[in-house]
């Protein structure tokens, strides 16, 4: 019974670290700058006296307003400038489209990349991105929309794939140079 208050916690962890990692370098923090914001928020929640409604919801609220105040130090700022390079963990299995769109991401302005990784890697709905962001759910969807956008249109060459949100394959065409430039 003595470890019944902890298994909440412990199953969130488990559930959702790696995904607040990516979250938070999304938030334009360090590898390590995430993992830090991640550890003194879930030492945050071991001092709940009862797990929240919505734990999830509490978690990733909780974790970005932690992240968002970390971002505020100049010496911090520096920092994450030097590593913003590393934004993603390398993988030998990468192929050149993956690293190419991960690089484009970390080019993306912060609402967007933020509302991209809300949506693809921690599976929320508009509706729920709204809430942890306290913007409307169309608000949400035009960054995320605008941001894949983006991105798509910056990657070299046609690029045939399925839409897993739309359901349906398209085709996306990188930008053509002006005409004086052809």
């Amino acid at each position: 019974m003595l470890d019944e208050p902890s298994d909440w916690l412990e199953r969130l962890y488990d559930a959702n670290a790696a995904k607040l990692i990516l979250y938070g370098r999304a938030l334009g923090l360090s590898h390590g700058e995430a993992e830090d914001v991640l550890q003194d928020t879930f030492l945050a929640l071991m001092r709940l006296e009862r797990p929240p409604l919505q734990p999830e919801h509490y978690c990733v609220r909780s974790f970005r307003n932690r992240a968002l105040n970390h971002r505020r130090s100049l010496w911090r700022r520096l920092t994450r400038e030097l590593e913003s390079w590393r934004w993603f963990e390398k993988s030998p299995a990468e192929t050149a489209a993956e690293r190419e769109s991960m690089r484009r991401l970390a080019e993306l302005p912060m609402p967007q990349r933020e509302v991209i990784v809300l949506k693809i890697w921690h599976r929320h709905t508009f509706e729920e991105i709204a809430g942890l962001l306290d913007i409307s759910p169309n608000t949400a969807a035009g960054r995320y929309r605008y941001g894949v956008q983006r991105i798509k249109s910056q990657m070299e060459g046609v690029v045939y794939e399925r839409d897993e949100l739309a359901g349906a394959s398209m085709a996306f065409l990188a930008a053509t140079p002006p005409v004086g430039e052809a």
